[in-house]
C-alpha cells in the first residue's frame, strides 16, 4: 500500500519563507496528483492588466453576457496555457472532474460557452500552472514548504483573489501570522 497521500481536489498553501518568490502567499488547487507527479491552478493570485474580456477579443470570441473578471497566475509552467477551474455543472472535450469538488477544463470551448451563457455556473480563468515531477511535490511537503487542506470550493470561486491564502489557512484553524518562517530540527 501506498503511503503517499495525494493531494487531488486540496488546496495548497504556501508556508511563509517558501523560499521561491514566485510562490509566496501562493494559493494553489490540486487537479492532479499520483505515482506520476502533480498538477495544479495558482488561485491567488491575478495577472494584473488581463481580464476574461481580453482572453475572448484574443480569440475573436464575443464576451456577451460574461462578466469581465480578472484572469489568475495559473503557475510558472507554460503561462500562455489557460485553464478554467469551474464547477462540474459543464463538462467539454476535455474536462477533468477533480474529485467531485470542481473540474478543469483547458480548451477554448468552455470559454465560448462561458461568453454565450452555457458555460459553468461558476468558474476561474488562469493563464499556467504549477507542476512537480515524480515525488518533487512529496518531496516539498516533507520539508517546509506547503501546507495542505480540504477547504471548500468557495474559496475559488467567492473569496476574492488577494485574500484567499489567509482565509484558506483560517478555514484550517490557523492563523497564519503566527506561523514561523523556517522550520525546526528535532
Amino acid at each position: 500500500m501506498d503511503s503517499t497521500p495525494f493531494l487531488t481536489g486540496q488546496f495548497l498553501l504556501a508556508m511563509p519563507g517558501i523560499g521561491d518568490p514566485r510562490f509566496e502567499r501562493a494559493v494553489i488547487a490540486m487537479c492532479a496528483h499520483d505515482n506520476e507527479g502533480a498538477l495544479g491552478i495558482g488561485i491567488g493570485d491575478t495577472i494584473e492588466g488581463l481580464t476574461l474580456h481580453d482572453l475572448l477579443k484574443q480569440f475573436e470570441i464575443e464576451p456577451g453576457d460574461a462578466p469581465d473578471t480578472p484572469v489568475h497566475f495559473g503557475g510558472p509552467v507554460e503561462p500562455r496555457r489557460g485553464f478554467v477551474l469551474h464547477s462540474p455543472d459543464w463538462g467539454g472535450q476535455d474536462t477533468i472532474d477533480v474529485d467531485g469538488r470542481w473540474a478543469l477544463s483547458g480548451t477554448i470551448d468552455v470559454l465560448r460557452a462561458i461568453a454565450e451563457g452555457t458555460g459553468p455556473a461558476k468558474y476561474l480563468v488562469a493563464l499556467g500552472y504549477a507542476g512537480w515531477s515524480e515525488g518533487q511535490l512529496d518531496s516539498e511537503m516533507a520539508r517546509h514548504g506547503w501546507f495542505n487542506t480540504t477547504g471548500t470550493p468557495d474559496l475559488i470561486y467567492d473569496i476574492d483573489a488577494e485574500d484567499r491564502w489567509a482565509v484558506a489557512f483560517a478555514g484550517a484553524g490557523i492563523d497564519p501570522r503566527l506561523l514561523s518562517n523556517s522550520a525546526g530540527t528535532a
